[in-house]
């Protein structure tokens, strides 16, 4: 694994630890179902669009929160990175999928996240966001038990939009 996607989980776990980011983490938009933030770490700049699903299934299976990202990170020269975590360790070498309709987007996990596996299909996968009206997330705990989260892309473009523009 890169050091940057071992930068990147241990920035998005501060995320996730509000209480130790917070000073450092700013809200720059909500729009619907998503939410537009600023991550400032170290004199670099983190931007980011992120959802939370609207159904996860099946629902008698304990786990974290899921979240659904698109980041921006110009000190490493990132644009457009699609991730997601599921709330749970992924099982090794077991597909993830992101669906939306007839569209299908492969994605590779590493721990408890997950990114798409390559850049073509990353800004096709934002195209389709863009349009659709919902998009699946589907995974594997360790156990084997299958996970479907359904996303609202209700607000997706604009803050896409605006995560976007404040890196930019």
């Amino acid at each position: 694994m890169s050091l940057k996607k071992i930068l990147y989980i241990i920035l998005f776990s501060i995320i996730f630890n509000f209480a130790n980011a917070e000073e450092n983490l700013k809200s720059i938009g909500k729009f619907k179902d998503w939410e537009s933030f600023v991550l400032s770490q170290n004199g670099n700049k983190i931007c980011f669009a992120q959802s939370i699903p609207v159904v996860r299934a099946p629902k008698k299976l304990k786990r974290e929160p899921s979240r659904l990202f698109v980041s921006f990170r110009p000190a490493e020269n990132i644009k457009n990175e699609v991730s997601v975590t599921n709330g749970y360790e992924f099982k090794i070498k077991a597909p993830v999928t992101a669906k939306s309709g007839k569209k299908n987007y492969d994605l590779f996990s590493k721990g408890k996240f997950a990114w798409v596996v390559d850049n073509k299909d990353e800004k096709k996968l934002i195209v389709t966001m863009k349009k659709a009206s919902r998009l699946m997330i589907i995974g594997n705990t360790q156990k084997g038990d299958q996970t479907t989260d359904h996303y609202s892309m209700m607000g997706f473009t604009k803050a896409y939009n605006t995560a976007r523009k404040s890196c930019g």
